[in-house]
This record gives structure tokens, C-alpha cells and sequence, in this order.
């Protein structure tokens, strides 16, 4: 399994994650249901406002999944950045993968990387965590 995502969407979720900085920033982004295409993007609040965690808002999360219902939508990939640490998912992150189907990005802007930045994409199925390749499209 390996995610393609086009460079559009890697940039601004880069550029997410450094406005956000130094909180977590996180998203999401869609695709028609059953496609497995990342084919809309969108940015969500850090509900939790912290550096070291990030927590979609229930109520957010619930216009999420009626939107995403209305259109034929699913979420395709969950994306939050790691401002200090590498982007690998953390306990909380494993504990909270609730969407067994979906690429989970995680992004690291941590300061001994700068300018570079970490881009990297797992599964997260019942505690297992598996990284995937990640092919940029233009």
C-alpha cells in the first residue's frame, strides 16, 4: 500500500504546519467514497491549541462527516505535524487511530531538521503501526 498525494496538498500542509507552529496544526482530506484518492483538502483546528497534541473539535469533526456524507466522500488521509519530535506516531496518536482505512501523515518541523522538514505517511490498524511510501504528484 503506498499513498499518492499531490504536491499541492504536501505544500500546504507544510505551510499549515509552520503558521501553526510552535501548536500542532492537523486536517484532513477527502476523496469519493471507495477511490482512495486524495482529492480535497481541508484544514482543520487544533482544538487542543498544543504543541504536543492535536484534537479535531467534535463539533467540527461532526460537520466533517456530514459533509464528507453529502458529497460521497471519505477521508482518504488524517494529517497532523510534530513541531519538536520526528514524524513517527506517537503513543496518543496510536491510541486515537480510529480510522483504520486511512493514511495518517504525519509532518515534522522540528528545528534540528531546518530548512527540511519530514513528510512520511502510515497505517494505524488495531495498535500496529506500519509506514507506506509516499509518491508526490505534480
Amino acid at each position: 500500500m503506498s499513498l499518492e498525494i499531490p504536491r499541492a496538498f504536501v505544500e500546504a500542509i507544510l505551510e499549515q504546519s509552520r503558521a501553526e507552529y510552535p501548536d500542532e496544526c492537523c486536517g484532513v482530506i477527502l476523496g469519493p467514497a471507495g477511490s482512495g484518492q486524495a482529492l480535497r483538502h481541508k484544514p482543520m483546528a487544533n482544538a487542543a491549541h498544543s504543541p504536543t497534541f492535536y484534537e479535531f473539535d467534535p463539533k467540527d469533526l461532526l460537520a466533517l462527516y456530514r459533509e464528507a456524507d453529502d458529497n460521497d466522500e471519505e477521508i482518504v488521509v488524517i494529517y497532523h505535524s510534530h513541531t519538536e519530535t520526528e514524524a513517527y506516531p506517537s503513543r496518543t496518536d496510536i491510541a486515537y487511530a480510529g480510522e483504520p482505512g486511512a493514511h495518517y501523515v504525519l509532518v515534522s518541523t522540528r528545528k534540528e531538521i531546518a530548512p527540511s522538514t519530514e513528510f512520511r505517511s502510515f497505517r494505524i490498524i488495531d495498535g500496529v503501526v506500519t509506514e507506506e511510501p509516499v509518491s508526490i504528484s505534480d
